[in-house]
């Protein structure tokens, strides 16, 4: 499958242009750190496949997709969106402008190879699949959530457990992320359970803590890798962490 990567982290870009020309059935035909770039590269080449970052100089994620459709290409490539932005109104934006899947970062490398295999086999409606909301998919996530924490070692008797599985619940349904956690996630929580949002936020903590000290430490690495190695990792990267694997199936 060949894929362009865009995005004007060069760093990224050359993890993952290393990563994923390490798989036998991917290969990184062009890298693009801004917006403009990326257009001239997809005029000049054909790809399966963008990695599409939003935040961007010159022209940003948005500028490209809408640009994209004006474009006539012979084969439009599949975009895949990697954000660390994943509210709903972004989300609905780039999706109307025709993004086919959102990856929100951090993420997995292991992760990221899977999403892009599900497009080469052509499965169809991704997008819409994975954001079911029947009662049915909700309970299997919901379990999923669950046994993840208990696999992390995370106390079940601590009030941060149950925030813990309602936040990760919030971030795969709803799109809260990074810095939404103080301004939306944590109030909503404390609405929920009649407490405050320094409560939640502490119980939270309290409960990743005790993990990392008491619970399945190497678990913990493996599921925060590459951005937690020897430092007990932030409610935000864990909450992202657990999200991304319950959606791992």
């Amino acid at each position: 499958m060949r894929i362009l990567i865009v995005d004007n982290n060069v760093e990224l870009c050359q993890v993952l242009e290393e990563y994923l020309n390490a798989q036998p059935d991917l290969e990184v035909m062009g890298v693009a750190h801004d917006g403009e770039r990326a257009l001239a590269i997809t005029q000049q080449e054909e790809y399966d496949l963008m990695l599409l970052d939003v935040t961007m100089p010159y022209l940003d994620g948005i500028g490209v997709l809408e640009r994209l459709r004006m474009i006539e290409l012979p084969k439009r490539p599949k975009v895949i969106v990697i954000t660390a932005f994943g509210t709903d109104g972004l989300m609905s934006r780039l999706t109307a402008l025709g993004a086919d899947y959102f990856v929100l970062k951090p993420f997995r490398l292991e992760m990221l190879a899977q999403r892009i295999r599900q497009f080469c086999g052509g499965i169809p409606s991704l997008v819409s699949h994975e954001h079911a909301s029947t009662k049915e998919s909700a309970l299997n996530t919901e379990q999923r959530i669950t046994k993840l924490l208990h696999t992390m070692g995370v106390p079940p008797h601590y009030k941060g457990f149950l925030y813990l599985k309602e936040a990760v619940l919030m971030c795969v349904e709803d799109g809260y992320f990074g810095g939404n956690l103080t301004k939306q996630m944590y109030p909503s929580l404390a609405t929920k359970f009649r407490t405050t949002s320094g409560g939640v936020e502490a119980a939270i903590r309290n409960a990743v803590v005790a993990a990392w000290e008491n619970g399945n430490t190497e678990y913990i690495r493996r599921l925060c890798d590459p951005h937690c190695s020897e430092r007990i990792p932030t409610n935000s990267l864990i909450i992202a962490k657990i999200a991304e694997e319950s959606q791992v199936y």
